[in-house]
């Protein structure tokens, strides 16, 4: 026996969630071309049935692009703190791909390693994840190559498949999911079959091994050539967390914001002295891969990838970590 939905039932539960003043988030078409996480005001929006790709992640909701930390007002030689932070509503962020939900256990170390940060914790704390199981894939996925399926469940509050006819079984994982569908599914004898996923395209620890062994190597210079610094992978992948602090001030008063940033930009480690340590592309491409495949598993303990294939798909050169990591495989 399952729990399933229609999908009507859910897009009234989706409703009824905004009437109470919830924010929603999920695929829609921004663009006639383009479909992306946003905010709705109106579950009719949604794009809940397929396996949509947004261009973004859904990190975005928990780890804003910009947001103030602080507030401060300047007089004479007086600096005075104001708190400029609202209180965040409460949010569900529903038909989320698993590669994107999985990426936030992963975020929750680095926000939470030798400091708690109280902003991105809340936000996790009032955030509903909903995901909505793969039911296809295409040649820039590859979640099966970093140990997850397009079924997992990690991250996620409610997992859905897609059963056809417009129901959905539904799977809650956490106590905030069984929150929000009690009452709301039916008894049921049909059961989602597993998906199947991606074929395996390389192995994460020959990865480990190669990047551990050749640092050096011309092999960055070789492969990453075409790498254009432009910062779309880093933007669009669910785990990528590099920030900067900036004061933003008019001369009276002012805030201290914290903006996403890139280890793919030419600025990211200049130093003061106008010494820069990973001053070619080629260094910084093979940072990235270090840092998801090497540096962060040995603090860690896990990949700092989910295989989402946003970085392939977007990478203005046809690059992307998957070309990368398929060629070390073969090297």
């Amino acid at each position: 026996m399952s729990e399933v939905i229609t999908i009507q039932a859910l897009r009234a539960l989706i409703d009824e969630s905004l009437s109470r003043g919830t924010r929603v988030a999920g695929p829609a078409r921004v663009k006639t071309d383009l479909v992306a996480y946003t905010t709705v005001s109106a579950a009719s929006e949604l794009l809940l049935q397929g396996s949509p790709r947004p261009s973004n992640s859904i990190k975005e909701f928990v780890f804003p692009r910009s947001e103030k930390l602080f507030g401060y007002r300047l007089s004479g030689n007086r600096v005075d703190l104001v708190d400029t932070v609202e209180p965040e509503p409460e949010q569900i962020v529903i038909a989320a791909r698993p590669c994107d939900a999985a990426a936030l256990p992963i975020l929750d170390h680095v926000f939470n390693w030798d400091f708690r940060d109280e902003l991105f914790n809340a936000r996790r704390a009032g955030t509903t994840v909903v995901t909505l199981a793969c039911s296809s894939f295409d040649d820039s996925c590859f979640c099966t190559s970093v140990n997850l399926r397009p079924d997992s469940d990690r991250g996620s509050d409610v997992l859905l498949f897609d059963l056809g006819s417009g129901t959905f079984e539904v799977r809650c994982v956490s106590d905030k999911g069984q929150h929000l569908f009690k009452g709301k599914t039916e008894r049921s004898e049909s059961i989602a079959a597993a998906v199947p996923g991606p074929e395996r395209k390389f192995d994460p620890e020959r990865i480990r091994r190669f990047v551990e062994e050749n640092f050096e190597s011309p092999f960055w210079r070789q492969d990453t050539l075409s790498c254009l610094g432009c910062g779309a992978c880093a933007y669009t992948c669910p785990t990528c967390h590099c920030f900067d602090m900036v004061d933003e001030t008019n001369g009276r008063d002012g805030a201290r914001v914290r903006n996403w940033d890139s280890c793919q930009f030419a600025l990211f480690t200049l130093h003061a002295s106008g010494h820069n340590p990973r001053s070619t592309q080629a260094q910084r491409q093979r940072q990235r891969v270090y840092h998801k495949f090497r540096i962060y598993p040995e603090k860690f303990g896990e990949i700092l990838c989910t295989g989402c294939g946003n970085c392939t798909r977007h990478c203005p050169a046809g690059l992307g970590m998957l070309g990368v990591l398929s060629d070390i495989g073969h090297a």
